[in-house]
């Protein structure tokens, strides 16, 4: 990494390179035009994902017959799956492959997944009968073959983008230098505009695919997110040259267990008063490497006791501070993750229940177009992208002027945001849904399960709703786990923000099944294939109950976190331009407290 004085602000310090590991000029690679690749991949790639998870539930109800509990169960489960898998990627890209060439396998096993499952949308030889009714339950149920393909191509779907997710934003992220107070102004910007691209590409699959799918045909509808993959794909290669790469540095759960046994094999080992008299690498063998060297922090003070001398010099005996506080970064964050489960889970709702609900009220605009009930998920990406937007250019140059904090609030007060929103939808939700079963019973519809007399736009607000705390919660989660985790974790600090979805989907398929059970053997069931005679006012009323409690288990959690400390300086110039000093301070790792995260 070492560079002449004189042109040393020609090349990146953040230990970025060219696929060759050659130092990258600032000028020639990285910034907003790197970036723009990476942000329209991400659009035609989210057009391919919720072309298919969208409408996925109808699907499975309409023309794989499945009930009402088995469908979002076996969607919410496909979807936990989707954004379980990227810690496995992450592993590979840190590890192993780099987040480059692992995007790039993870793409092509991808793209065979959508491949298959268009197939078996296609071919009548792997789909069963059309049903005219599937509500009645009468319906010849698909083959083993049939599910075997359909279910084959979905989760060897979901392996390829475990490569692709928590690697394709890391590599928008490392296009801007830390170090570089300007790059460090646009990071913070780049989380916001990441999901503004990712939503646009939503909505497009929300609005034209899912009415293709639902007025058209399933053959068309699905080959047009593969034909979008494939140009995602092509559009991110074709920005190679532009590309800025951090090279791998070793699985990071090797490097995370060899200090927790150091640790707990030293357990009865004093610690020094001097934190200096810990193990710790030359700061000339960072540097030739392009990484960071940590000071010691009193956080998780026990983990320390790794890098305390005895003699030995295995390394599941003796860690260094810097690898000991890159750990403790990582687990740091484990609170956090968990109180993000629920949150999650409310998210799950969005493509089963709420959609399902819209397949029983009226749905006519006009005298011939009906509105596909998946489309209403249309407004939430709608109300995230106007969200995104006042958020970024308003709200957070408002805030800076009173916290003074170059991202107008810290990232866990935004968090926290999102989670009271996730309160609000749910009992508006509730409300809802109480309304239109009063509605059923006044005209006798309870029974048959017919169509209320209601439009479908009473459910506007909620979806709406879960759209605004996006804005504030997705965004913040991304960004968090991403700028919490060490240098030389970023993909698996990304690939948390996504464990906390896939959690949370399997967290909605297992609370869906038994609620469902216990509700029916005590009487009447609250989730039943009749919308009409189900209770799914208690159940979202029961989803805010545990939104309340989960808030105030974060607020716990972040009340105690410690964020670490900052690799660069290029925050605290940001607050003194902030401050109007424009006092320059001099590059160093600093201690960075709460309120400058």
């Amino acid at each position: 990494m070492a560079v002449e004085e004189g042109v040393d602000d020609q090349y990146t310090k953040d230990g970025t390179v060219d696929l060759k590991g050659n130092p990258v000029l600032r000028s020639k690679r990285g910034g907003w035009t790197a970036c723009s690749f990476v942000v329209v991949y991400e659009v035609f790639e989210r057009m391919a994902y919720y072309g298919i998870s969208s409408n996925l539930v109808l699907y499975l109800t309409n023309k794989l017959h499945q009930g009402t509990v088995s469908s979002s169960n076996n969607v919410t489960n496909w979807v936990g799956t989707i954004w379980m898998t990227p810690i496995l990627g992450a592993y590979v890209a840190d590890a192993h492959l780099g987040r480059y060439w692992t995007f790039i396998v993870a793409s092509v096993i991808y793209l065979l997944g959508m491949t298959v499952l268009t197939l078996a949308v296609s071919l009548p030889s792997l789909k069963p009968p059309h049903c005219a009714d599937p509500k009645l339950g009468n319906c010849k149920k698909a083959s083993t073959l049939q599910l075997a393909v359909f279910y084959g191509a979905l989760y060897t779907l979901a392996i390829g983008t475990g490569g692709t997710k928590p690697n394709i934003s890391t590599i928008g992220a490392d296009q801007f230098d830390e170090f570089d107070p300007k790059e460090k102004s646009h990071k913070l910007s780049f989380f916001n505009w990441w999901m503004f691209s990712i939503f646009f590409g939503t909505l497009f699959a929300n609005t034209v695919l899912v009415y293709i799918q639902d007025n058209v045909g399933w053959s068309l509808g699905y080959g047009l997110p593969t034909l979008g993959l494939a140009i995602s794909v092509a559009i991110f290669v074709a920005g190679t040259p532009f590309y800025r790469h951090k090279a791998p540095s070793g699985s990071p759960f090797t490097r995370m267990a060899k200090v927790i046994v150091a640790a707990l094999r030293k357990w009865n080992v004093p610690l020094p008063h001097d934190s200096k008299q810990l193990y710790e690498l030359d700061l000339e063998e960072y540097s030739k490497k392009g990484k960071f060297r940590i000071d010691s922090t009193p956080t998780y003070r026990f983990l320390n006791k790794a890098s305390v001398k005895t003699g030995s010099t295995s390394p599941w005996m003796l860690c260094s501070v810097t690898q000991v506080e890159e750990t403790k970064q990582m687990l740091r964050m484990l609170p956090i993750l968990a109180v993000t489960f629920v949150p999650s889970t409310m998210l799950a709702q969005v493509n089963t229940l709420f959609i399902k609900q819209g397949t029983t009220l009226d749905r006519a605009v006009g005298s011939n177009f009906k509105i596909p009930p998946a489309s209403l998920t249309g407004f939430v990406t709608l109300s995230m992208l106007i969200s995104v937007v006042l958020y970024d250019r308003y709200f957070v140059r408002i805030m800076q002027k009173f916290t003074k904090n170059p991202r107008g609030i810290t990232l866990l007060q935004r968090t926290g945001i999102g989670m009271f929103l996730h309160i609000i939808i749910m009992a508006v939700a509730s409300l809802t849904e109480k309304w239109r079963l009063e509605v059923a019973k006044e005209h006798g519809l309870v029974e048959n399960g017919g169509e209320v007399p209601l439009t479908i736009f009473i459910l506007l607000p909620q979806f709406v709703l879960m759209g605004t705390a996006d804005a504030f919660l997705e965004v913040a989660k991304i960004e968090f786990f991403y700028d919490q985790a060490p240098e030389s974790m970023k993909s698996l600090g990304t690939s948390y923000a996504m464990t906390t979805l896939g959690v949370g989907n399997f967290l909605s398929s297992f609370l869906l099944s038994t609620v469902s059970r216990i509700t029916k053997e005590h009487g009447h069931g609250w989730i039943l294939n009749n919308l009409n005679a189900s209770h799914l006012d208690y159940y979202y009323a029961f989803f805010a109950i545990l939104n309340i409690v989960n808030f105030f288990f974060f607020l716990a959690a972040s009340k105690f976190y410690v964020y670490k400390a900052e690799v660069s300086d290029s925050i605290r110039v940001l607050e003194e331009e902030l401050k109007g000093t424009g006092t320059r301070i001099s590059n160093q790792v600093g201690d960075t407290n709460i309120d400058q995260s």
